[in-house]
């Protein structure tokens, strides 16, 4: 029987953080390009890169505008949670597409989302006919997005690395 291998993860260094830098203002700038910039191989940076990916340090994807999109309904959702379901209201949240974003806040009891969907009726099939009838769910807040004032993804790291 063969030993499963296994490895510590690495933590993100200065060159990690600036090829990270790099990627939020471009995320289409090539490793060629970045490599020349801080001074590193090609190999290296599709070496660490391939690894910050991996290790869910970084995704890169093509962030787009849903309402210039044919999404006509965006906005958030405050999920009140029974906290005895927490982890049951959680699984059943990440199925739902529409909600692409959520994150569990400081409060204990509530979950944050975002969603889009192309119409009132498909929000409306969203909140009734999906979120509420998931056990555990005790009430929810929506707000819809009027427009987008500022969207800005190039914050860098918050790691003091020496």
């Amino acid at each position: 029987m063969q030993k499963k291998k296994t490895y510590k993860k690495k933590k993100i260094d200065k060159i990690d953080c600036m090829m990270i830098e790099l990627l939020q203002k471009d995320g289409r700038i090539s490793n060629t390009d970045i490599a020349k910039k801080i001074g590193i191989s090609e190999g290296t940076v599709r070496t660490r890169l391939n690894r910050l990916i991996k290790e869910e340090y970084i995704q890169i994807v093509a962030v787009s505008n849903p309402m210039k999109l044919g999404f006509n309904i965006v906005g958030s959702i405050r999920i009140h949670v029974d906290t005895k379901n927490m982890d049951h209201v959680i699984k059943e949240l990440k199925e739902l597409k529409e909600l692409w974003f959520l994150v569990h806040t400081t409060d204990g009891t509530c979950i944050d989302s975002e969603f889009i969907v192309k119409s009132l009726d498909d929000l409306n099939v969203l909140l009734l006919d999906k979120i509420n009838r998931i056990e555990g769910i005790i009430r929810l807040e929506t707000s819809i997005f009027m427009k987008y004032i500022r969207r800005s993804y190039d914050w860098g790291t918050a790691l003091d690395l020496v």
